[in-house]
Protein backbone atom coordinates (compact mmCIF):
# COMPACT_ATOMS: atom_id res chain seq x y z
CA UNK A 1 0.00 0.00 0.00
CA UNK A 2 1.03 3.08 -0.73
CA UNK A 3 0.55 4.41 3.40
CA UNK A 4 3.30 1.63 3.72
CA UNK A 5 5.64 3.46 1.73
CA UNK A 6 8.50 6.34 2.36
CA UNK A 7 9.71 7.40 -0.60
CA UNK A 8 12.83 9.12 -1.37
CA UNK A 9 13.78 11.37 -4.01
CA UNK A 10 17.62 12.44 -4.41
CA UNK A 11 18.20 10.47 -1.03
CA UNK A 12 15.63 12.96 1.24
CA UNK A 13 12.47 10.82 2.83
CA UNK A 14 8.76 11.86 0.97
CA UNK A 15 6.24 11.82 2.93
CA UNK A 16 3.98 8.93 2.57
CA UNK A 17 0.42 8.91 1.09
CA UNK A 18 -1.12 9.35 4.61
CA UNK A 19 1.23 11.52 6.32
CA UNK A 20 0.32 14.34 2.91
CA UNK A 21 -3.34 13.29 3.54
CA UNK A 22 -3.48 13.56 7.18
CA UNK A 23 -1.96 17.43 6.34
CA UNK A 24 -4.40 17.83 4.57
CA UNK A 25 -6.95 16.80 6.97
CA UNK A 26 -5.04 19.06 9.50
CA UNK A 27 -5.60 22.05 7.57
CA UNK A 28 -9.51 21.48 6.99
CA UNK A 29 -9.41 20.96 10.76
CA UNK A 30 -7.59 24.36 11.38
CA UNK A 31 -9.29 26.47 9.82
CA UNK A 32 -12.74 24.85 11.11
CA UNK A 33 -11.52 25.66 14.54
CA UNK A 34 -10.35 28.96 13.67
CA UNK A 35 -13.35 29.81 12.70
CA UNK A 36 -15.50 28.69 15.27
CA UNK A 37 -13.67 27.90 18.97
CA UNK A 38 -11.29 30.49 19.10
CA UNK A 39 -14.47 32.97 18.76
CA UNK A 40 -17.16 31.08 21.33
CA UNK A 41 -15.91 33.38 24.40
CA UNK A 42 -15.99 36.65 22.77
CA UNK A 43 -19.11 35.42 20.82
CA UNK A 44 -20.65 34.40 24.03
CA UNK A 45 -20.12 37.53 25.88
CA UNK A 46 -20.62 40.67 23.42
CA UNK A 47 -23.65 38.63 21.58
CA UNK A 48 -25.46 36.71 23.95
CA UNK A 49 -24.22 38.27 27.52
CA UNK A 50 -23.32 35.51 29.02
CA UNK A 51 -21.64 35.92 32.61
CA UNK A 52 -17.88 35.12 34.22
CA UNK A 53 -19.57 32.03 35.09
CA UNK A 54 -21.09 30.49 32.14
CA UNK A 55 -17.52 32.10 29.82
CA UNK A 56 -15.83 29.57 32.78
CA UNK A 57 -18.08 26.97 31.33
CA UNK A 58 -17.33 27.41 27.72
CA UNK A 59 -13.93 25.81 28.90
CA UNK A 60 -15.04 23.22 31.31
CA UNK A 61 -18.24 21.70 30.17
CA UNK A 62 -16.78 20.06 26.58
CA UNK A 63 -14.22 18.18 28.56
CA UNK A 64 -16.98 17.20 31.33
CA UNK A 65 -18.74 15.64 28.08
CA UNK A 66 -15.41 14.40 26.98
CA UNK A 67 -14.80 12.49 30.46
CA UNK A 68 -18.04 11.02 29.83
CA UNK A 69 -18.10 9.58 26.34
CA UNK A 70 -13.89 8.70 26.61
CA UNK A 71 -14.69 4.97 28.13
CA UNK A 72 -17.37 4.41 25.03
CA UNK A 73 -15.20 6.37 22.49
CA UNK A 74 -12.69 3.69 23.29
CA UNK A 75 -14.84 0.66 23.22
CA UNK A 76 -16.52 1.62 19.91
CA UNK A 77 -12.90 2.01 18.47
CA UNK A 78 -11.64 -1.56 19.13
CA UNK A 79 -14.20 -2.85 18.10
CA UNK A 80 -14.53 -0.60 14.36
CA UNK A 81 -13.54 -3.00 11.73
CA UNK A 82 -12.26 0.63 10.05
CA UNK A 83 -11.38 3.26 12.16
CA UNK A 84 -11.30 5.77 9.95
CA UNK A 85 -15.60 5.77 9.36
CA UNK A 86 -16.13 6.19 13.27
CA UNK A 87 -13.98 9.25 13.12
CA UNK A 88 -15.06 10.45 10.16
CA UNK A 89 -18.81 10.13 11.61
CA UNK A 90 -18.05 11.76 14.60
CA UNK A 91 -16.27 14.95 12.95
CA UNK A 92 -19.58 15.77 10.98
CA UNK A 93 -22.04 14.81 13.82
CA UNK A 94 -19.67 17.72 15.76
CA UNK A 95 -19.31 19.84 12.57
CA UNK A 96 -23.34 20.03 12.05
CA UNK A 97 -23.63 21.70 15.45
CA UNK A 98 -22.55 24.96 14.13
CA UNK A 99 -25.59 25.29 12.28
CA UNK A 100 -27.76 25.04 15.58
CA UNK A 101 -25.34 28.18 16.71
CA UNK A 102 -26.03 29.80 13.54
CA UNK A 103 -30.03 29.68 14.26
CA UNK A 104 -29.34 30.24 17.87
CA UNK A 105 -29.43 34.14 18.06
CA UNK A 106 -33.77 33.74 16.80
CA UNK A 107 -34.12 32.93 19.89
CA UNK A 108 -35.98 35.82 21.51
CA UNK A 109 -34.64 35.64 24.90
CA UNK A 110 -30.61 36.19 25.52
CA UNK A 111 -30.56 34.25 28.82
CA UNK A 112 -32.20 31.62 27.40
CA UNK A 113 -29.51 31.99 24.25
CA UNK A 114 -26.46 31.79 26.41
CA UNK A 115 -27.62 28.58 28.33
CA UNK A 116 -28.47 26.81 25.06
CA UNK A 117 -24.81 27.45 23.62
CA UNK A 118 -23.24 25.96 26.38
CA UNK A 119 -25.58 23.17 25.78
CA UNK A 120 -24.70 23.02 22.20
CA UNK A 121 -20.77 23.34 23.09
CA UNK A 122 -20.85 20.78 25.10
CA UNK A 123 -23.10 18.09 23.46
CA UNK A 124 -20.92 19.08 20.48
CA UNK A 125 -17.78 17.48 22.47
CA UNK A 126 -19.53 14.06 22.70
CA UNK A 127 -18.47 13.28 19.16
CA UNK A 128 -15.52 15.51 19.29
CA UNK A 129 -14.52 13.07 22.00
CA UNK A 130 -14.67 10.07 19.72
CA UNK A 131 -13.18 11.81 16.84
CA UNK A 132 -9.87 13.12 19.17
CA UNK A 133 -9.01 9.40 20.65
CA UNK A 134 -10.25 8.29 17.13
CA UNK A 135 -7.42 9.79 15.33
CA UNK A 136 -4.50 10.12 18.15
CA UNK A 137 -5.01 6.24 17.69
CA UNK A 138 -5.28 6.13 14.54
CA UNK A 139 -2.11 8.45 13.54
CA UNK A 140 -0.12 6.32 15.55
CA UNK A 141 -0.32 3.03 13.86
CA UNK A 142 0.26 5.05 9.99
CA UNK A 143 3.26 7.12 11.46
CA UNK A 144 6.28 4.97 12.49
CA UNK A 145 8.20 5.84 15.24
CA UNK A 146 11.05 6.64 13.55
CA UNK A 147 9.20 9.48 11.42
CA UNK A 148 7.07 10.68 14.19
CA UNK A 149 9.74 13.76 15.33
CA UNK A 150 9.87 14.82 11.93
CA UNK A 151 6.26 14.09 10.60
CA UNK A 152 4.97 16.35 13.64
CA UNK A 153 7.06 18.71 13.57
CA UNK A 154 6.59 19.88 9.47
CA UNK A 155 2.78 18.88 10.37
CA UNK A 156 2.04 21.70 12.91
CA UNK A 157 4.54 23.99 10.66
CA UNK A 158 2.31 24.08 7.37
CA UNK A 159 -1.04 23.94 9.67
CA UNK A 160 0.29 27.00 11.94
CA UNK A 161 0.40 28.92 7.82
CA UNK A 162 -2.64 28.22 7.63
CA UNK A 163 -3.82 28.92 10.85
CA UNK A 164 -2.23 32.52 10.80
CA UNK A 165 -3.41 33.27 7.00
CA UNK A 166 -7.11 32.23 8.22
CA UNK A 167 -7.35 34.04 11.55
CA UNK A 168 -5.37 36.94 10.28
CA UNK A 169 -8.11 37.17 7.34
CA UNK A 170 -10.77 37.12 9.87
CA UNK A 171 -9.04 39.66 11.95
CA UNK A 172 -8.87 42.37 8.75
CA UNK A 173 -12.50 41.44 7.43
CA UNK A 174 -14.47 41.32 10.58
CA UNK A 175 -12.51 44.35 12.39
CA UNK A 176 -15.12 46.34 13.36
CA UNK A 177 -17.77 43.66 13.80
CA UNK A 178 -17.21 42.39 16.69
CA UNK A 179 -21.31 42.88 18.19
CA UNK A 180 -22.27 42.19 14.75
CA UNK A 181 -24.68 38.93 14.77
CA UNK A 182 -24.25 38.11 11.16
CA UNK A 183 -20.48 38.04 11.43
CA UNK A 184 -20.42 35.44 13.60
CA UNK A 185 -23.21 33.52 11.69
CA UNK A 186 -20.94 33.66 8.48
CA UNK A 187 -17.96 32.31 11.05
CA UNK A 188 -19.56 29.69 11.97
CA UNK A 189 -20.70 28.96 8.74
CA UNK A 190 -17.42 28.58 6.87
CA UNK A 191 -16.42 26.23 10.20
CA UNK A 192 -19.13 23.94 8.71
CA UNK A 193 -17.65 24.00 5.41
CA UNK A 194 -14.28 23.19 6.04
CA UNK A 195 -15.75 20.54 8.57
CA UNK A 196 -17.15 18.90 5.74
CA UNK A 197 -13.89 18.92 4.03
CA UNK A 198 -12.89 17.48 7.32
CA UNK A 199 -14.97 14.20 6.67
CA UNK A 200 -14.01 13.82 3.05
CA UNK A 201 -10.57 13.57 3.90
CA UNK A 202 -10.38 11.35 7.01
CA UNK A 203 -12.12 8.72 4.54
CA UNK A 204 -9.32 9.64 1.81
CA UNK A 205 -7.25 8.22 4.84
CA UNK A 206 -5.35 4.55 3.81
CA UNK A 207 -6.02 1.70 6.80
CA UNK A 208 -5.93 -1.71 6.91
CA UNK A 209 -9.13 -3.17 7.80
CA UNK A 210 -9.27 -5.00 11.22
CA UNK A 211 -8.18 -8.94 11.20
CA UNK A 212 -10.59 -9.24 13.83
CA UNK A 213 -10.60 -13.03 13.77
CA UNK A 214 -13.43 -13.62 15.38
CA UNK A 215 -12.48 -11.52 18.40
CA UNK A 216 -14.50 -8.64 17.48
CA UNK A 217 -16.11 -7.14 20.70
CA UNK A 218 -13.65 -9.34 23.14
CA UNK A 219 -11.25 -6.63 23.61
CA UNK A 220 -10.89 -5.52 27.39
CA UNK A 221 -12.47 -2.06 27.98
CA UNK A 222 -9.26 -1.54 30.23
CA UNK A 223 -6.34 -2.78 30.45
CA UNK A 224 -5.05 -2.25 34.67
CA UNK A 225 -1.36 -3.24 33.86
CA UNK A 226 -0.74 0.04 32.22
CA UNK A 227 0.21 1.35 35.53
CA UNK A 228 2.76 -1.25 36.31
CA UNK A 229 4.83 0.72 33.53
CA UNK A 230 6.60 3.70 36.18
CA UNK A 231 7.93 6.32 33.23
CA UNK A 232 4.06 6.01 31.84
CA UNK A 233 2.72 6.81 35.62
CA UNK A 234 5.56 9.34 36.21
CA UNK A 235 4.81 10.90 32.50
CA UNK A 236 0.90 10.82 33.51
CA UNK A 237 1.38 12.51 36.95
CA UNK A 238 3.35 15.69 35.22
CA UNK A 239 1.42 15.86 32.50
CA UNK A 240 -1.67 15.87 34.74
CA UNK A 241 -0.38 18.89 37.10
CA UNK A 242 0.89 20.45 33.74
CA UNK A 243 -2.59 20.51 32.08
CA UNK A 244 -4.17 21.48 35.14
CA UNK A 245 -1.96 25.06 35.19
CA UNK A 246 -2.38 25.45 31.85
CA UNK A 247 -6.34 25.54 31.56
CA UNK A 248 -6.61 27.00 35.06
CA UNK A 249 -5.99 30.17 32.61
CA UNK A 250 -8.00 29.58 29.76
CA UNK A 251 -11.29 31.43 31.21
CA UNK A 252 -8.90 34.54 32.74
CA UNK A 253 -7.50 35.16 29.71
CA UNK A 254 -10.63 35.00 27.75
CA UNK A 255 -12.54 37.43 30.60
CA UNK A 256 -9.11 39.25 31.14
CA UNK A 257 -8.70 40.33 27.13
CA UNK A 258 -12.17 40.89 26.87
CA UNK A 259 -13.89 42.72 30.15
CA UNK A 260 -10.26 44.60 31.19
CA UNK A 261 -8.37 45.02 27.99
CA UNK A 262 -11.49 45.83 25.63
CA UNK A 263 -10.09 43.42 22.56
CA UNK A 264 -12.50 43.44 19.63
CA UNK A 265 -12.28 41.01 16.97
CA UNK A 266 -9.59 42.53 15.62
CA UNK A 267 -7.21 42.21 18.74
CA UNK A 268 -8.43 38.66 19.69
CA UNK A 269 -6.94 37.98 16.04
CA UNK A 270 -3.80 39.35 16.76
CA UNK A 271 -3.31 37.82 19.51
CA UNK A 272 -3.57 34.13 17.72
CA UNK A 273 -1.90 35.20 14.75
CA UNK A 274 1.00 36.65 16.80
CA UNK A 275 1.00 33.36 18.67
CA UNK A 276 0.60 31.46 15.38
CA UNK A 277 3.78 33.12 13.83
CA UNK A 278 6.35 32.33 16.94
CA UNK A 279 5.43 28.51 16.77
CA UNK A 280 5.97 28.37 12.83
CA UNK A 281 9.42 29.33 13.25
CA UNK A 282 10.16 27.81 16.50
CA UNK A 283 8.77 24.43 15.78
CA UNK A 284 11.72 23.22 13.73
CA UNK A 285 13.86 24.53 16.49
CA UNK A 286 12.20 22.50 19.62
CA UNK A 287 12.08 19.29 17.58
CA UNK A 288 16.29 19.66 16.84
CA UNK A 289 16.83 20.55 20.76
CA UNK A 290 14.34 17.51 21.35
CA UNK A 291 16.33 15.27 19.04
CA UNK A 292 20.25 16.47 20.31
CA UNK A 293 18.57 16.60 24.48
CA UNK A 294 15.65 14.48 24.91
CA UNK A 295 11.50 14.88 24.84
CA UNK A 296 11.01 15.58 28.42
CA UNK A 297 14.40 17.63 29.23
CA UNK A 298 13.50 20.16 26.35
CA UNK A 299 9.35 20.14 27.66
CA UNK A 300 10.75 21.16 31.03
CA UNK A 301 12.00 24.39 28.96
CA UNK A 302 8.64 24.48 26.93
CA UNK A 303 6.86 24.25 30.16
CA UNK A 304 9.30 27.06 32.74
CA UNK A 305 8.21 29.63 29.31
CA UNK A 306 4.59 29.09 29.55
CA UNK A 307 4.81 29.75 33.22
CA UNK A 308 5.34 33.20 32.31
CA UNK A 309 3.22 33.71 30.10
CA UNK A 310 0.45 35.11 32.64
CA UNK A 311 2.45 36.59 35.49
CA UNK A 312 3.55 39.02 32.15
CA UNK A 313 0.24 39.40 30.80
CA UNK A 314 -1.29 41.45 33.61
CA UNK A 315 1.70 43.48 34.07
CA UNK A 316 -0.27 46.07 31.34
CA UNK A 317 -3.30 46.51 29.39
CA UNK A 318 -1.86 47.92 26.58
CA UNK A 319 -3.03 46.08 23.05
CA UNK A 320 0.20 46.03 21.80
CA UNK A 321 2.23 44.91 24.98
CA UNK A 322 -0.48 41.93 24.96
CA UNK A 323 0.07 41.22 21.19
CA UNK A 324 3.66 40.77 22.39
CA UNK A 325 3.51 38.42 25.26
CA UNK A 326 1.27 36.65 23.29
CA UNK A 327 3.32 35.87 20.32
CA UNK A 328 6.05 35.18 23.25
CA UNK A 329 3.99 32.57 24.60
CA UNK A 330 3.48 31.08 21.00
CA UNK A 331 7.12 30.27 20.88
CA UNK A 332 6.80 27.85 24.19
CA UNK A 333 3.24 26.97 23.27
CA UNK A 334 4.94 25.23 19.82
CA UNK A 335 7.31 23.41 22.07
CA UNK A 336 4.15 22.08 24.20
CA UNK A 337 2.09 21.54 20.75
CA UNK A 338 5.51 19.15 19.39
CA UNK A 339 6.53 17.02 22.96
CA UNK A 340 3.38 16.59 24.83
CA UNK A 341 1.85 14.31 22.17
CA UNK A 342 5.14 12.94 21.59
CA UNK A 343 5.59 12.43 25.02
CA UNK A 344 2.67 10.62 25.49
CA UNK A 345 3.41 8.07 22.93
CA UNK A 346 6.85 7.57 23.94
CA UNK A 347 5.95 6.64 27.44
CA UNK A 348 2.94 4.05 26.20
CA UNK A 349 4.15 0.77 25.40
CA UNK A 350 3.15 -0.38 22.33
CA UNK A 351 1.27 -3.53 23.42
CA UNK A 352 -0.94 -1.00 25.69
CA UNK A 353 -0.79 2.08 23.88
CA UNK A 354 -4.36 2.61 23.61
CA UNK A 355 -5.25 2.08 26.69
CA UNK A 356 -2.83 4.53 27.79
CA UNK A 357 -3.68 6.61 25.56
CA UNK A 358 -7.82 6.19 26.38
CA UNK A 359 -6.41 6.75 30.14
CA UNK A 360 -4.80 10.16 29.81
CA UNK A 361 -7.76 11.46 28.19
CA UNK A 362 -10.32 10.49 30.32
CA UNK A 363 -7.62 11.77 33.61
CA UNK A 364 -6.91 14.71 31.29
CA UNK A 365 -10.89 15.72 31.13
CA UNK A 366 -11.24 15.59 35.30
CA UNK A 367 -8.61 18.12 34.92
CA UNK A 368 -10.20 20.02 32.29
CA UNK A 369 -13.53 20.23 33.75
CA UNK A 370 -11.97 21.15 37.26
CA UNK A 371 -9.23 23.25 36.06
CA UNK A 372 -11.13 26.45 34.23
CA UNK A 373 -13.75 26.77 37.63
CA UNK A 374 -10.51 26.29 40.02
CA UNK A 375 -9.70 29.55 37.72
CA UNK A 376 -13.05 31.87 37.85
CA UNK A 377 -12.92 31.19 41.34
CA UNK A 378 -9.64 32.72 41.77
CA UNK A 379 -10.35 35.61 39.63
CA UNK A 380 -14.12 36.23 41.44
CA UNK A 381 -11.93 35.74 44.68
CA UNK A 382 -8.84 36.93 44.57
CA UNK A 383 -8.61 39.21 41.55
CA UNK A 384 -7.40 38.99 37.88
CA UNK A 385 -3.66 39.34 38.67
CA UNK A 386 -3.74 37.09 41.73
CA UNK A 387 -5.27 34.22 40.20
CA UNK A 388 -2.49 35.12 37.04
CA UNK A 389 0.43 34.83 39.89
CA UNK A 390 -1.24 31.47 41.41
CA UNK A 391 -1.26 30.07 37.45
CA UNK A 392 2.20 30.91 36.96
CA UNK A 393 3.11 29.24 40.03
CA UNK A 394 0.95 26.35 39.14
CA UNK A 395 2.91 26.33 35.86
CA UNK A 396 6.66 26.34 37.33
CA UNK A 397 5.50 23.84 39.64
CA UNK A 398 4.61 21.35 36.78
CA UNK A 399 8.01 22.09 34.87
CA UNK A 400 9.90 20.87 38.26
CA UNK A 401 7.97 17.87 37.94
CA UNK A 402 8.91 17.10 34.60
CA UNK A 403 12.33 17.82 35.19
CA UNK A 404 12.31 15.38 38.11
CA UNK A 405 10.84 12.55 35.62
CA UNK A 406 13.70 13.36 33.80
CA UNK A 407 15.73 12.53 36.02
CA UNK A 408 14.39 9.34 37.13
CA UNK A 409 14.13 8.49 33.20
CA UNK A 410 17.36 9.35 32.82
CA UNK A 411 18.46 7.05 35.84
CA UNK A 412 17.00 4.26 34.68
CA UNK A 413 18.26 4.21 31.06
CA UNK A 414 21.82 5.06 32.32
CA UNK A 415 21.23 1.67 34.81
CA UNK A 416 20.32 -0.65 31.23
CA UNK A 417 23.20 0.28 29.61
CA UNK A 418 25.78 0.34 32.14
Amino acid sequence: MRSRKIFQKHGVQMRTYNEKISIYHGMATTIAVNFSNNFFPIFAMTILGATNYQVGLINSLPPFMALVMTIPAAILLNRAHLQKKLVAMSVLIARLMFLLIIALVNIPSQPAQAWLFLIIVALMNLPNTVANIGWQTFISSLVKDSRRGQFFSDRNRLLTIVGLISTLSIGIIMKDASANVVAYQVLFGIAFCFGLLEVYLLLKHEEEPLKTDGLVGKKKAMDWTIFKHKNYVAFLIAALVFNLGWQMAWGIFNIYHVRVVGATIFWISMFSVGSMLAQFISFPVWRKWAEKRSNTLVFVWAAIGMATTPFLTVLSTNLYYITLIQTSSGFFLAGIVLLLFNLLLEQSPEAVRTYCITTYNVLLSVVAVIAPQIGILLLDTLGVDVAMYINSAVRFFSALLFFIVYLKYAKSVKQLTS
